[in-house]
């Protein structure tokens, strides 16, 4: 059974070993999100396949992003700026000269 994450009072950070990380935009559609985490499992492998290579590491931030876990923070952005960046296009590893 998967261990319930620990949120700040705002919901907008985790908290994982006593650090605080940024939470995933909670306005992702599930489907969108589930996706996302595909993706970014991806490109994890594909760091460590390629140890750490540029193009891998571009993946992950690229899906951090999208997820609303890098880059601008998601409470910062207007309704029309997070659904953008949540469709925006995120390859797969192999997909669009990968």
């Amino acid at each position: 059974m998967a261990k319930e994450v620990e949120h700040t009072d705002d919901g907008r950070y985790i908290v994982v070993g006593g650090r605080r990380w940024r939470a995933t935009d909670p306005a992702i559609p599930e489907d969108r999100s589930a996706e996302l985490r595909s993706i970014l499992m991806a490109w994890r492998r594909e760091v460590k396949r390629t140890s750490g290579a540029p193009e891998s590491r571009a993946g992950v931030q690229a899906t951090k992003v999208a997820l609303g876990e890098r880059g601008t923070p998601w409470w910062e952005q207007t309704e029309d700026e997070r659904r953008a960046r949540w469709e925006a296009d995120v390859p797969r590893p192999g997909e669009d000269g990968q």
